[in-house]
């Protein structure tokens, strides 16, 4: 998919292949949801705003309130991309969350998905 299309998808959309993604290996939407809100910094109320309305990808991403300092620590390949080596600010932010999915659905716990030192 190229970069303009993924950017002009609605958000919703993506949103409903990541929780079907995560779904298919026995995890849940509400883990979706909470690593999603961690992330970007949405209260819970404009998340769920947000996901039912018509925002497109580039908006989403875009207009966050804030990304978690954490995203920097956010390292490796997906969909055959590195990370580290995504000029474009707003696809490193897409493919860093589509990152935190595979994680989630590779049934890493979301401690070690947010970085989260259990020591």
């Amino acid at each position: 998919m190229n970069s303009e299309k993924l950017y002009a998808m609605k958000m919703k959309d993506l949103y409903q292949l990541y929780v079907a993604k995560t779904e298919r290996k026995n995890r849940t939407k509400s883990e979706v949801d909470d690593l999603m809100i961690w992330m970007m910094g949405y209260t819970i109320d404009l998340f769920n705003e947000i996901i039912q309305s018509d925002i497109d990808v580039r908006t989403f991403f875009e207009y966050f309130p804030s990304i978690h300092p954490v995203a920097s620590q956010i390292r490796g390949k997906i969909c055959g991309v590195t990370i580290e080596d995504i000029e474009d600010p707003l696809m490193k932010k897409i493919r860093i969350m589509d990152k935190l999915i595979d994680e989630l659905s590779k049934g890493k716990s979301i401690d070690k998905i947010k970085r989260i030192s259990t020591k």
